[in-house]
């Protein structure tokens, strides 16, 4: 039998030689750029092609100086108005504590009875910052205090079976929303008794939020040991917070230049540093015996 043109002896069949690739549809006429095979330009270069003709178009230069001077100008405006409500510098004098200065001032908080000199040192008419005097008030505690409730309310809903993020969130913004009403308080009581000191409203929502340590302190002592443990709890922290802010507010609300001033208003602003005691364990008590059962 006569074997096909196309096979050989063994009858293996000769491979097909490869036909070639067909011609582009379109011819690439950019001239911009080197192609590769197919038509297609190299990777980067149409980027590369783009950045260097803006940069170098007068009226893109210009745009990109003009953008930057509005940036510029929008950034020192921005500083410019935060500084008028919060000053910076104040506020890290607030913050300028060490782990030192905080173990002692939590101890002074919890209790203050043995403690002697109660004013505020000073060096070149400047206020030592807390680091270096434990009667000076700072905002780390208070803010730590805060952050520490939370997370302790959060955990004594979750034992009870009550936690959820809307009952956790009204816990903290509650905690919240009293502490700024007692210092918005006690600034329209010092303003109405005329008082001249050097109180300003981060030295009230420093004193303000200190309770934050009794308000952890009695909840914690609560779900270790029971509501009777939280009452007991709550009596001493109340107590040694009040002794703590009548001490620390009495030279400060009184002022240096309420001296030998009339005396009904040295009474309205003793008047005014005990109310402001004596609502501290109000507050420690509303904000923290619903976590306790």
């Amino acid at each position: 039998m006569a074997y096909h043109s196309g096979y050989g002896a063994h009858g293996s069949k000769h491979r097909a030689r490869a036909a070639p690739d067909p011609p582009p549809l379109f011819e690439d006429t950019s001239g911009g750029y080197s192609s590769q095979p197919g038509g297609y330009p190299a990777p980067g270069a149409d980027v590369a092609f783009s950045v260097n003709h803006l940069l170098g178009d007068p009226m893109a230069n210009v745009a990109m100086a003009y953008g930057s001077s509005i940036a510029s100008h929008g950034k020192d405006m921005v500083h410019k108005e935060l500084h008028r409500f919060v000053s910076v510098n104040k506020l890290k004098y607030f913050f300028a504590v060490d782990s030192a200065y905080v173990a002692k001032k939590l101890g002074l908080l919890v209790f203050p009875y043995t403690h002697q000199n109660w004013e505020v040192q000073y060096s070149r008419d400047v206020p030592l910052p807390p680091r270096q005097d434990l009667n000076a008030p700072d905002l780390y505690i208070p803010t730590m205090a805060f952050i520490t409730y939370v997370l302790l309310a959060g955990m004594a809903l979750g034992i009870q079976k009550r936690f959820s993020p809307e009952v956790l969130g009204l816990y903290a913004s509650t905690a919240l929303v009293w502490v700024v009403m007692e210092v918005l308080a006690l600034l329209l009581g010092l303003y109405l008794a005329t008082v001249r000191s050097d109180l300003s409203t981060f030295h009230l929502l420093a004193y303000s939020g200190y309770k934050y340590v009794g308000m952890i302190l009695s909840v914690l002592t609560g779900l270790l040991f029971g509501s009777d443990g939280y009452y007991v709890a709550l009596a001493w922290t109340s107590s040694a917070l009040m002794y703590f802010i009548v001490r620390s507010l009495r030279t400060a609300a009184l002022g240096p230049d309420s001296v030998g001033g009339p005396v009904p208003r040295q009474r309205l602003q003793l008047y005014l540093t005990l109310g402001a005691a004596a609502f501290q364990p109000l507050i420690i008590y509303w904000l923290t015996f619903h976590l306790v059962r």
